[in-house]
């Protein structure tokens, strides 16, 4: 079965006045449909840049970004992006929020509100609907803001440290909920997070990356013996200790 998405050897350098500096070298795995993909690594070893690249948004120098069959500069690579802010509009409520993305690319139909209205019911947000983003709660507005690029209804969900502005507590609850969310929406997501945590429990692969420039150093499959699996129950898993030590010792060996 072809994979939903395909990095094959991708490398990125920044060029300035005083030099070049290598962000991320010959980069290269697949991602399934349906999988939940994290990426670790030291601080400026290039995560986010290469989210920017599955994206769309950085063309590599070298190597080729393949989704659904085809490079992803080559037509509109359907795509959702969901960052460490939420940037929700305080002056549209809940539900106008939720349709800015398909109000931008022309695409609200009664079938897409539909959906929407579907998601705000299942996930807790119908009665918030006409609530403006200052009387939710952390939590909330990151669950308005995930709704927001799923109503969009992406091939890809790209995270890019979504959990990072929260408090530990209401960290721990958005994850479980918003792993939740993806589950049942049965999307393929990629998340980039600093949480070893948050890696083991919410992925089912964790790539490892190098200190600059990013190399893929390990790729370490997860898989706890349970069912109907949530983040919150792999932290309790006896699992979890033994994969949180792994990473760690990978992460503080290149260090």
């Amino acid at each position: 079965m072809r994979p939903l998405l395909e990095l094959k050897n991708i490398s990125l350098a920044y060029h300035s006045m005083t030099g070049e500096t290598q962000a991320l070298s010959n980069i290269s795995f697949q991602v399934n449909d349906g999988e939940f993909i994290a990426i670790v690594g030291p601080s400026g070893c290039g995560k986010s840049t290469l989210l920017s690249i599955i994206s769309g948004l950085l063309k590599p120098e070298t190597g080729d970004v393949i989704l659904n069959g085809s490079p992803v500069e080559e037509k509109g690579a359907n795509i959702g992006y969901m960052l460490q802010k939420d940037h929700l509009f305080e002056w549209r409520d809940v539900y106008k929020n939720v349709l800015l993305g398909l109000e931008i690319q022309k695409r609200i139909t009664p079938e897409s509100k539909k959906y929407i209205e579907e998601m705000l019911r299942t996930y807790g947000l119908e009665k918030f609907k006409h609530a403006k983003p200052s009387e939710l709660s952390g939590g909330m507005r990151q669950r308005v803001a995930l709704i927001r690029t799923l109503a969009l209804e992406p091939d890809l969900l790209l995270l890019d440290e979504p959990f990072s502005a929260l408090d530990y507590q209401t960290r721990l609850s958005v994850c479980d909920d918003i792993g939740g969310i993806i589950k049942t929406e049965k999307k393929t997501a990629i998340l980039v997070t600093h949480d070893l945590s948050e890696a083991i429990s919410l992925a089912d692969r964790v790539i490892i990356l190098t200190k600059r420039p990013g190399r893929i150093q390990k790729i370490v499959t997860i898989n706890f013996n349970m069912k109907d699996r949530t983040p919150m129950k792999s932290r309790n898993s006896p699992e979890f200790k033994d994969y949180f030590n792994l990473l760690w010792k990978e992460l503080n060996d290149d260090v």
